[in-house]
Protein backbone atom coordinates (compact mmCIF):
# COMPACT_ATOMS: atom_id res chain seq x y z
CA UNK A 1 0.00 0.00 0.00
CA UNK A 2 1.29 3.91 -0.53
CA UNK A 3 -0.30 6.99 -0.09
CA UNK A 4 -0.66 9.06 -3.18
CA UNK A 5 -1.87 12.22 -1.92
CA UNK A 6 -3.17 14.20 0.92
CA UNK A 7 -5.58 17.02 1.15
CA UNK A 8 -6.18 18.83 4.10
CA UNK A 9 -10.07 19.45 4.37
CA UNK A 10 -11.20 21.90 7.16
CA UNK A 11 -14.69 22.63 8.59
CA UNK A 12 -15.62 26.16 8.84
CA UNK A 13 -18.30 28.05 9.80
CA UNK A 14 -18.60 29.94 6.11
CA UNK A 15 -17.01 27.51 3.52
CA UNK A 16 -18.18 29.94 0.83
CA UNK A 17 -15.96 33.01 3.28
CA UNK A 18 -13.12 30.80 3.75
CA UNK A 19 -12.56 29.75 -0.26
CA UNK A 20 -12.54 33.49 -1.34
CA UNK A 21 -10.44 34.24 1.80
CA UNK A 22 -7.83 30.77 0.42
CA UNK A 23 -8.00 31.68 -3.27
CA UNK A 24 -7.20 35.50 -2.47
CA UNK A 25 -4.17 34.93 0.19
CA UNK A 26 -2.88 31.89 -1.54
CA UNK A 27 -4.10 32.50 -5.32
CA UNK A 28 -6.07 29.78 -5.51
CA UNK A 29 -8.54 28.62 -7.27
CA UNK A 30 -11.85 27.33 -6.76
CA UNK A 31 -12.88 24.25 -8.80
CA UNK A 32 -15.56 22.23 -7.18
CA UNK A 33 -18.58 23.42 -5.35
CA UNK A 34 -21.39 21.40 -3.88
CA UNK A 35 -24.39 22.64 -2.01
CA UNK A 36 -27.34 21.44 -0.04
CA UNK A 37 -30.92 22.61 -1.21
CA UNK A 38 -30.91 24.69 2.22
CA UNK A 39 -27.80 26.41 1.17
CA UNK A 40 -25.05 24.53 3.28
CA UNK A 41 -21.89 24.10 1.58
CA UNK A 42 -21.05 20.06 1.61
CA UNK A 43 -17.76 20.55 -0.49
CA UNK A 44 -15.21 23.31 -1.87
CA UNK A 45 -11.87 22.10 -3.32
CA UNK A 46 -9.27 25.40 -3.71
CA UNK A 47 -6.65 24.04 -6.31
CA UNK A 48 -3.52 25.70 -4.60
CA UNK A 49 -1.22 24.62 -7.55
CA UNK A 50 0.94 22.16 -5.27
CA UNK A 51 -2.22 20.57 -3.65
CA UNK A 52 -6.19 21.13 -3.00
CA UNK A 53 -7.32 22.52 -0.10
CA UNK A 54 -10.91 20.67 1.13
CA UNK A 55 -13.46 22.93 2.80
CA UNK A 56 -16.85 22.37 3.92
CA UNK A 57 -19.77 24.01 6.55
CA UNK A 58 -19.93 22.20 10.24
CA UNK A 59 -21.97 19.23 10.05
CA UNK A 60 -22.18 18.87 13.99
CA UNK A 61 -24.93 15.90 13.39
CA UNK A 62 -21.57 14.01 11.94
CA UNK A 63 -19.51 15.52 14.75
CA UNK A 64 -17.69 18.14 11.69
CA UNK A 65 -17.25 21.30 13.56
CA UNK A 66 -14.96 24.59 13.21
CA UNK A 67 -12.12 24.82 14.76
CA UNK A 68 -12.56 27.04 18.87
CA UNK A 69 -9.66 29.52 18.59
CA UNK A 70 -10.15 29.54 21.97
CA UNK A 71 -9.53 26.13 22.66
CA UNK A 72 -6.10 26.09 20.35
CA UNK A 73 -5.46 23.83 18.24
CA UNK A 74 -3.46 20.22 17.16
CA UNK A 75 -3.26 21.03 13.50
CA UNK A 76 -1.04 23.70 11.97
CA UNK A 77 -0.65 23.62 8.55
CA UNK A 78 2.50 24.50 6.90
CA UNK A 79 2.89 25.83 3.75
CA UNK A 80 5.85 26.82 1.84
CA UNK A 81 5.42 29.89 -0.77
CA UNK A 82 7.91 31.84 -2.70
CA UNK A 83 7.35 34.88 -0.53
CA UNK A 84 6.33 34.44 3.54
CA UNK A 85 5.95 38.52 3.31
CA UNK A 86 3.61 38.81 1.09
CA UNK A 87 1.22 35.85 1.82
CA UNK A 88 1.12 36.48 5.62
CA UNK A 89 0.57 40.56 4.96
CA UNK A 90 -2.00 39.48 2.17
CA UNK A 91 -3.56 37.40 5.07
CA UNK A 92 -3.49 40.00 7.54
CA UNK A 93 -5.08 42.37 5.48
CA UNK A 94 -8.19 40.08 4.80
CA UNK A 95 -8.77 39.62 8.81
CA UNK A 96 -6.17 36.96 9.74
CA UNK A 97 -4.49 37.12 13.21
CA UNK A 98 -0.78 37.50 13.47
CA UNK A 99 0.15 34.49 16.06
CA UNK A 100 4.25 34.93 15.03
CA UNK A 101 5.74 37.79 13.92
CA UNK A 102 7.48 36.87 10.35
CA UNK A 103 11.30 36.32 11.27
CA UNK A 104 14.29 33.77 10.01
CA UNK A 105 14.23 30.64 11.13
CA UNK A 106 17.22 28.36 12.82
CA UNK A 107 15.82 25.72 9.86
CA UNK A 108 16.82 27.90 7.17
CA UNK A 109 12.93 29.28 6.26
CA UNK A 110 11.80 32.22 6.83
CA UNK A 111 8.47 32.53 7.92
CA UNK A 112 5.51 33.54 10.26
CA UNK A 113 2.88 32.59 11.71
CA UNK A 114 -1.48 33.47 11.51
CA UNK A 115 -5.07 32.15 12.54
CA UNK A 116 -7.12 32.77 9.71
CA UNK A 117 -10.72 34.16 10.28
CA UNK A 118 -11.78 30.78 10.20
CA UNK A 119 -9.82 29.85 13.06
CA UNK A 120 -7.08 27.32 11.48
CA UNK A 121 -3.46 27.94 12.01
CA UNK A 122 -0.86 28.67 9.38
CA UNK A 123 2.66 28.30 9.04
CA UNK A 124 3.94 30.41 6.41
CA UNK A 125 7.67 30.58 5.37
CA UNK A 126 9.93 30.51 2.20
CA UNK A 127 13.28 29.08 2.18
CA UNK A 128 16.45 31.04 2.75
CA UNK A 129 19.02 28.55 2.97
CA UNK A 130 19.74 25.17 2.44
CA UNK A 131 20.96 23.11 5.71
CA UNK A 132 21.73 19.60 6.56
CA UNK A 133 19.65 17.91 9.10
CA UNK A 134 22.61 17.77 11.61
CA UNK A 135 23.15 21.68 11.07
CA UNK A 136 19.21 21.78 11.64
CA UNK A 137 20.01 19.92 14.98
CA UNK A 138 22.94 21.86 15.63
CA UNK A 139 21.27 25.01 15.60
CA UNK A 140 18.23 23.70 17.73
CA UNK A 141 20.46 22.85 20.32
CA UNK A 142 22.52 26.38 20.34
CA UNK A 143 18.66 27.61 20.64
CA UNK A 144 17.81 25.55 23.63
CA UNK A 145 21.22 26.42 24.90
CA UNK A 146 20.80 30.20 24.67
CA UNK A 147 17.24 30.58 26.40
CA UNK A 148 18.73 28.14 29.59
CA UNK A 149 17.07 25.28 28.23
CA UNK A 150 12.87 26.50 28.03
CA UNK A 151 10.66 25.16 25.41
CA UNK A 152 9.58 27.12 22.30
Amino acid sequence: MSVHEIFPYLCVADADAAAAFYCTVFGGTQKLRLVEPGGRVGHIEVDLGCGVLMICDEYPEYDIRRPDPAAGTSLSIHLHVDNADTVVERALAHGATLLMPLQDQFYGERGGVFRDPFGHRWNVGHSIETLSAEEMQRRYDALFAADGGASK
